[in-house]
């Protein structure tokens, strides 16, 4: 009786161990930025990207040792190919680092067909990432796109060659860019049972408009530099998906805020925590044309706080937490100009961002970068010289005025 007992009890232990499920990579998102048309004069010619390689750079905020890469056919109106595609550490322009040259794989396969529409994750490959480094990201395009699916203000440069190279150590005599095609995100396995990230969603101010080309200066950029450093946070990632001119309520460059809030927020792997810095492109194309009513001032004002009560109860749906940021004086504006009434509007959206029982913490960016004397104007110092848009100085106080408390 006791060997059978001995024998059953081997049986269930073996049983137990097949049943048991394989252990899987949890994937946390290091690199993103969000998909949109180019506009014509960001757009590249179909000839160009014919039988062409596309070599892109983009700086990772959260390191590891596996990574995956997401391909975007998101505006695409037809299947999209890339019939090879590699990875590789970065080693400034158009080089990769020697020995970190990886090739990517989709199911196996070394081509992948994206639907249109539709967005791919390439399979893993262990290559050693740090924290803050910049990874290379080749494609080579058989046929030109059916719809380019784009990100035009990359402030970063990419590379673009005839023929397949994306092999080569480095791409002599390459066209340079300044805009991201087709890629969407890249994501580590967790380097720590601790790893998450942030998404901050915004428009231009967040996707760095009058930051440094190549020099990773935009706020978010410097917040992960902040959360790096920092050893609660350190395994704390940032997501920017800001697009320039977009807005909470109304396409513009780039769908609304609401339209892509699944795609940009939620689809993204190991989100915890989201940013929300938006609204001034709705508050200033308003009257950008013309002077409106009263009643349409009012109209808008409720119509973008309704708006972010839906992007916090779908964040809140998703254990996200949310923190509203306060829009930023634009009363130094050539381009929208604003009077009174669009800065009453402006103070109504923020009155209710620093409100209680809203979001789940709020960052006063308003406070923090209006001038003291003219409080309707972006300090002098941090005004990149436009009235609207921060300077590098002025993104690294954005960046240093978070904090990082939020994120433990």
């Amino acid at each position: 009786m006791k060997t059978i007992r001995l024998i059953g009890l081997a049986f269930i232990a073996c049983f137990t161990l097949a049943a048991r499920p394989p252990e899987h990579d949890r994937w946390v998102g290091s690199w993103a930025t969000s998909q949109q048309i180019p506009e014509p004069r960001n757009a590249l010619p179909e000839a160009a990207l014919t039988d062409a390689t596309l070599r892109q750079t983009v700086r990772l905020s959260l390191g590891g040792a596996r990574v995956r890469i997401l391909l975007s056919n998101a505006f695409g109106t037809e299947p999209l190919r890339i019939d090879s595609a590699h990875v590789a550490r970065a080693a400034g322009g158009a080089a990769v680092t020697p020995g970190t040259d990886h090739a990517l794989t989709f199911d196996g396969a070394p081509d992948v067909r994206i639907p249109a529409g539709a967005s791919y994750w390439s399979d893993p490959v262990a290559i050693q990432v740090p924290a803050l480094s910049s990874v290379t990201i080749s494609l080579h395009l058989p046929a030109a796109p059916k719809g380019q699916t784009s990100h035009p203000g990359s402030r970063a440069t990419s590379y673009l060659v005839p023929g397949n190279h994306v092999a080569d150590p480095t791409l002599p005599g390459a066209r340079a860019v300044e805009h991201w095609f087709q890629i969407a995100g890249v994501a580590v396995a967790a380097p720590s049972p601790a790893a998450r990230s942030i998404v901050t969603l915004g428009d231009s101010i967040t996707d760095g408009h009058g930051a440094t080309t190549d020099g990773n200066d935009r706020w978010p950029d410097l917040l992960a530099n902040r959360l790096h450093a920092n050893r609660a946070t350190a395994t704390v990632g940032v997501l920017n998906h800001g697009i320039g001119g977009n807005r909470v309520l109304s396409d513009g460059l780039g769908p609304n805020m609401l339209a892509r809030f699944d795609r940009d927020v939620l689809a993204q792997p190991g989100v915890r925590y989201l940013i929300v810095l938006e609204g001034i492109n709705d508050l200033g194309t308003l009257t950008r044309e013309a002077p409106v009513s009263a009643a349409a001032h009012a109209a808008l004002v409720a119509r973008m706080i309704g708006a972010y009560r839906q992007v916090i109860a779908r964040a809140h749906a998703a254990g996200i937490k949310v923190y509203g940021a306060t829009i930023l004086p634009d009363g130094g504006s050539g381009y929208y100009h604003p009077d009174a009434q669009n800065e009453a509007d402006r103070a109504a959206v923020n009155a209710w961002i620093r409100a209680a029982g809203h979001f789940d913490a709020v960052i006063d960016f308003d406070a923090l970068m209006r001038d003291p004397g003219a409080p309707t104007r972006l300090r002098k110092e941090y005004d990149s010289g436009d009235g609207l848009h921060p300077s590098p100085v002025g993104y690294r106080a954005m960046a240093g005025a978070i904090p990082l408390g939020l994120f433990r």
